[in-house]
């Protein structure tokens, strides 16, 4: 069984895609339609980022709203800049 291709909007190129929408949400419908696994998976490791910065609560309905409204931003789904993070990438000379 093959995998489901889509048109990825972040990687533009056609790669498989999700299993299964992340979200019971039209965003969720949205990345499952439009976001291959590859660009959901940098997603992840951005938004740990996100996450640990800003101390994400997603209990609380702020903190989901937040994280959607910066999936969207990142997708290109609206206008916007992703949040900036403390992390700072290491510094190859000092390897």
């Amino acid at each position: 069984m093959s995998d489901r291709l889509v048109m990825c909007r972040m990687l533009k190129k056609e790669l498989p895609g999700l299993k299964r929408p992340p979200f019971k949400n039209d965003l969720g419908k949205r990345l499952y339609e439009e976001v291959s696994q590859q660009a959901w998976d940098q997603w992840l490791q951005e938004s740990v980022r996100i996450i640990n910065t800003y101390r994400v609560d997603f209990m609380d309905p702020a903190g989901q709203e937040f994280m959607f409204r910066q999936i969207a931003v990142y997708f290109g789904f609206e206008q916007g800049d992703v949040a900036e993070t403390a992390w700072v990438a290491p510094d190859p000379s000092k390897a």
